[in-house]
């Protein structure tokens, strides 16, 4: 006669609670995908325009770009700076005017 041994519930939904629990740290809790620069870089914006780019840390910004005001720098991809400066920029006088559509 043959038997066979079924899992145990209570195990496999422990392990399954655990493998999830793992899975969902790996995939967002130090993730670094959406920032907006990488590590040792800063972002700067293009003046008159949406546009943006990443600087070395310790360079100035190419012409054409300056750095965003303190305290509106965007992190990561569609933070609330990242929005703002999507529909905002900064003039060359570094006043920070709506860009026309």
């Amino acid at each position: 006669m043959r038997t066979t041994s079924r899992p145990r519930p209570l195990r496999t939904t422990a392990a399954l609670a655990v493998g999830g629990a793992v899975f969902a740290l790996l995939t967002s809790a130090c993730s670094t995908a959406d920032a907006v620069c990488s590590d040792g870089e800063y972002p700067v914006l293009y003046v008159g325009s949406t546009g943006s780019a990443c600087v070395k840390d310790g360079e100035e910004p190419p012409k054409g770009y300056a750095r965003y005001p303190e305290g509106k720098v965007p992190e990561h991809v569609d933070d609330q700076w990242w929005t703002y400066w999507n529909e905002h920029t900064l003039d060359k006088d570094g006043k920070i005017i709506e860009v026309s559509e």
